[in-house]
């Protein structure tokens, strides 16, 4: 079952590269303030890299002005792609994290993973969500992985 408006975060652990490699991240640290989160399907695919990511570092400032305390990109792939993908893409510069959730168990326990040939770890539906002391206040899931409208940064600005 999926996540949807007015449930809590689940528990999980994801990764982020740090200075001496990989490092965890709690998924209750994700729970604290007004947080936005958003999901891609795999990072340097063409819609991640070309439209959602650009969405959000285009945005960033704008979030920060509205009370948000943290932007943060998940991703199912290893932190080494992660963080090279969130310096590629100038959301390093812009103050996003990108978190991998390497295994997905994270975007499982969301109900938000989703299967395709030659995915092992399986990937994410795109998502945008505004997460607030660890409950969801919104939640904007795009119909199709190549899409990304309602999960824009954009879009999620507007419901702030």
């Amino acid at each position: 079952m999926s996540i949807a408006k007015g449930d809590k975060l689940p528990e999980g652990k994801l990764l982020k590269l740090g200075a001496n490699g990989p490092e965890e991240v709690a998924a209750a640290d994700l729970a604290q303030g007004l947080v936005a989160i958003f999901a891609v399907p795999g990072a340097y695919t063409p819609t991640c890299t070309n439209a959602h990511m650009p969405s959000f570092v285009k945005s960033a400032g704008n979030f920060r002005d509205k009370g948000v305390s943290r932007l943060v990109c998940i991703t199912v792939n290893d932190p080494f792609v992660a963080g090279k993908w969130a310096a590629d893409t100038g959301a390093t510069d812009a103050g996003i994290e990108v978190l991998a959730d390497a295994d997905g168990s994270f975007t499982k326990a969301l109900g938000m993973n989703i299967q395709g040939a030659g995915w092992i770890n399986g990937r994410s539906k795109r998502y945008a969500m505004l997460v607030n002391d660890g409950t969801i206040e919104e939640l904007q899931v795009e119909e199709a992985p190549s899409a990304c409208s309602v999960s824009s940064g954009e879009s999620l600005l507007e419901l702030v």
